[in-house]
């Protein structure tokens, strides 16, 4: 008899795609294996996202197709998890009611357990409660076949509680992994290939302040900096309030540690950051920018702005640009959002051209998904490169010159110099 199949559709950000790799993981121990057609499946499930409302239309459109595949096949089993779980519980049921299964961010890890209750018993089950430890922190990536780079979470939760967000409601407080964990768990990857690790957190600036000791991110970096066979550390994402100076001195120290930050502003207004309760000033942000790039002068910026927040006037937005009072207009946040996305785009197309004529060491993650003879890899300051290139080069760091640039990518050509540029 095969396996039982499973099928998982992800929204939102990348925590929701390791949850879904560590759902898979869980439920192949109890006889399920993954498919790519809903319409192969036993079990059904939908990892939600509550940040974005269209994402939260999105998933129950998707929902919506799968009715049919229920009433075809009554006992298959359609279950959802992540934040719009955790937020819905079992008000799900009356908006999907063929629904069996509602899954919140801290009971992951009983996954298994819920659903052989479903094939032994029928009904309905909801598990929203918080819990003191989150069980499925424990759980190790599971990176693709091949797959060059992945992420490692490293803490869930939140303490800051900004105005505007939902993830200390959703995913609750912070919880830390401890670093023997996370150092085991890389350790392994490299042993399977893994050649970068992306650290993961909703804020892992603040990583260690509920393990005990003294433990905190920069002694993470530390650490990971000398796994042998990991060349390349990211980490996202970053609380700029909590970018300590040694955090910022380790892109000086650390060779293995990509010159890139993702460090969201969300406004250039001191009042509005007041009322989004970030904790910081625009001085404050422009001047950790501003020791970033002393200590690592080609250091990679990326942000986040938030356009149209409750009670931003126009002088409020020009600097740099639901409950609250004060909404603006649906017009105006539109207006805004464009006039900030055309001054992003010119301002990432300069940056891309001015990267023409440079050598950049790329690590190569596969083939141009374009399906032409060329691979696609990244630079240390995580920007895409497509250059003309074999299979064999994937996991490969190799030098590449930019002889091209665009708003989202940069081609390239492979340095030829007797294969001593690969690596």
């Amino acid at each position: 008899m095969g396996k039982k199949k499973l099928y998982i559709q992800t929204f939102g950000c990348q925590m929701n795609v390791q949850d879904a790799q560590k759902m898979a993981v869980l439920l192949e121990e109890s006889g399920y294996g993954t498919t790519d057609d809903p319409e192969q499946a036993d079990l059904i499930l939908v990892n939600t996202c509550s940040i974005r409302e269209k994402a939260a239309q999105k998933i129950y459109s998707q929902l919506g197709r799968f009715r049919e595949l229920k009433e075809r096949n009554p006992r298959l089993l359609i279950g959802v998890g992540g934040c719009l779980a955790q937020q819905w519980g079992d008000r799900f049921f009356r908006r999907v009611p063929y629904l069996d299964l509602v899954v919140g961010t801290h009971q992951i890890d009983r996954l298994p357990e819920m659903v052989g209750e479903l094939e032994r018993a029928g009904g309905r089950i909801v598990e929203t409660g918080f819990c003191d430890r989150v069980g499925s922190l424990d759980i190790p990536a599971q990176p693709a076949a091949g797959a060059v780079s992945t992420f490692v979470t490293i803490m869930q939760g939140c303490n800051n509680f900004c105005a505007y967000c939902v993830v200390p409601h959703l995913r609750g407080r912070e919880q830390s992994r401890p670093l023997p964990e996370i150092l085991r768990e890389i350790e392994t990857l490299a042993a399977r290939g893994i050649r970068e690790v992306t650290l993961l957190g909703q804020n892992v600036n603040s990583y260690g302040q509920t393990l005990p000791g003294e433990t905190d991110f920069t002694e993470l970096i530390s650490a990971i900096g000398k796994v042998p066979g990991i060349g390349r550390i990211r980490f996202t994402t970053s609380h700029p309030k909590d970018l300590s100076p040694r955090l910022i001195a380790c892109f000086g120290e650390i060779a293995s540690l990509c010159e890139h930050i993702h460090l969201p502003v969300q406004s250039g207004s001191d009042r509005v950051l007041r009322r989004m309760n970030r904790g910081y000033t625009a001085e404050a942000y422009r001047e950790k920018v501003a020791e970033l790039r002393r200590v690592c002068p080609e250091i990679s910026i990326t942000s986040d702005v938030i356009v149209g927040f409750p009670g931003e006037e126009e002088e409020d937005f020009q600097p740099a640009a639901a409950g609250m009072d004060r909404p603006v207009r649906e017009g105006v946040k539109r207006e805004r959002l464009w006039a900030l996305q055309a001054l992003q785009a010119a301002h990432t197309l300069e940056k891309n051209r001015a990267c023409i004529g440079r050598w950049e060491s790329v690590l190569v993650e596969g083939p141009n998904r374009n399906g032409c003879e060329e691979m696609t890899g990244r630079t240390r300051g995580n920007r895409i490169v497509h250059f003309p290139g074999r299979a064999g080069l994937i996991g490969k760091t190799v030098s590449v010159r930019i002889v091209d640039a665009f708003p989202h990518s940069l081609r390239g050509e492979v340095e030829e110099r007797g294969g001593a540029n690969v690596h």
